[in-house]
């Protein structure tokens, strides 16, 4: 009776192991930062910002990338990006806390 049991338990034990290894490391999840605008490569499609004393590029969409010459200079942005494995984080959208900017938000698709 005993080795009946062992069978179905392992069996439930196995299917358990193998669920949490495909929800494990998520691809992608947003992350907010408020950071000056540290540099805006337009070439590149990127802006450089920084966070916890840690400095680094984000990369722009391409709905986002025709405003990038619309953004302050040393202005503050509220940014959500999507972090990617192995990849820079891709920017969702923002919002500029100061500077003057005639894309004080952009959702994503377009600018306000």
């Amino acid at each position: 009776m005993r080795g009946r049991l062992l069978l179905p338990s392992s069996v439930i034990f196995l299917a358990a192991l193998i669920g949490l290894g495909w929800a494990g490391p998520a691809g992608a999840e947003e992350k907010s930062y408020y950071s000056p605008i540290i540099y805006v490569d337009k070439e590149k499609g990127f802006i450089v910002i920084s966070s916890s004393g840690a400095v680094f590029g984000v990369e722009v969409t391409p709905e986002a990338r025709q405003h990038l010459d619309k953004l302050p200079p040393s202005g503050l942005i509220d940014i959500v990006v999507e972090t990617r494995p192995d990849k820079a984080p891709l920017v969702k959208r923002w919002k500029i806390a100061s500077g003057e900017s005639s894309c004080k938000i952009f959702d994503g698709k377009t600018c306000k």
